[in-house]
């Protein structure tokens, strides 16, 4: 694990702690994860990858109550890691949790239809 993927981690975890407890937007719901933080070599820029569950327009809601805090949540980070230069933080939505969900949904209702067939005839 290299230098940028430790300041990666940390920031991740400070970014959940941050989120978590001093975000208070009523667009943002409940659950929200971070589940990755990307830092680019020279650490100015941080793309940091949300989960939300909830419809589409929870999910836009959700990334723009996040990216018009991004100043606070950037001076946040800044005052519990200390680094020489506090990245730039850009949200992303991470869709890979649903996306594997409906994956499994559809190999399970194939496997299952194809069960059925089989004890049909």
């Amino acid at each position: 694990m290299d230098r940028t993927d430790r300041i990666a981690e940390e920031i991740k975890k400070e970014l959940s702690h941050i989120i978590r407890e001093n975000i208070k937007d009523p667009r943002l719901p409940d659950f929200v994860s971070i589940t990755a933080v990307k830092v680019t070599k020279d650490l100015r820029y941080a793309k940091v990858y949300v989960s939300i569950y909830g419809d589409e327009t929870k999910k836009k809601d959700a990334i723009a109550a996040l990216t018009s805090a991004a100043g606070f949540i950037r001076r946040e980070v800044g005052q519990r890691i200390s680094l020489r230069y506090t990245p730039e933080i850009h949200f992303k939505l991470d869709e890979s949790i649903e996306q594997g969900m409906h994956i499994s949904k559809l190999i399970e209702e194939t496997m299952g239809g194809s069960g059925n067939q089989a004890s049909d005839s």
